[in-house]
């Protein structure tokens, strides 16, 4: 049923988050055309909090050593706010290119499995195709007999 998840970033500059994201934080990507780029993200996972309000989602990237990662982000002059204790994890936001920020955080909260990737379809049947082949096995049934299967011939040795 569910295969991934796409998340956006909205920004005033997009091309300059883009690169951002491939050269700096080295996430793969593949051109859906005309240049509008899909990152690949690592494994995972969602939570859902009480709020006023719906509609309102927030973005994390999760890292092993967020010290690390904001030591790292300093040597190439990309600002992050400070690291806070939030209980759950160690969180910093990094601030992108286009001017927006992404909160990077190191869990110490308990993981799920993450689940295993599975590939959409390349030629996913259409509804048309679907209808075709219901129909085809629908006939086939009946030929052999209401409720009966055809039998596997035994192979001898």
């Amino acid at each position: 049923m569910i295969i991934g998840a796409h998340s956006i970033i909205y920004s005033k500059a997009p091309q300059a988050d883009r690169v951002f994201l491939q050269t700096v934080l080295e996430l793969p990507s593949v051109d859906a055309g005309e240049g509008w780029l899909i990152f690949g993200l690592p494994p995972a996972e969602v939570a859902v909090h009480p709020s006023d309000e719906n509609d309102v989602h927030e973005f994390y990237l999760m890292c092993d050593d967020v010290e690390a990662f904001v030591e790292a982000m300093g040597q190439r002059n990309i600002r992050c706010s400070p690291v806070l204790n939030q209980g759950w994890g160690l969180i910093t936001h990094v601030m992108l290119p286009g001017g927006g920020k992404v909160g990077v955080y190191q869990p110490r909260h308990a993981r799920p499995k993450p689940m295993k990737a599975r590939s959409a379809k390349k030629n996913a049947p259409t509804r048309a195709r679907k209808r075709k082949k219901a129909t085809t096995s629908a006939s086939k049934k009946t030929a052999r007999g209401p409720g009966r299967r055809s039998k596997a011939k035994k192979r001898r040795s």
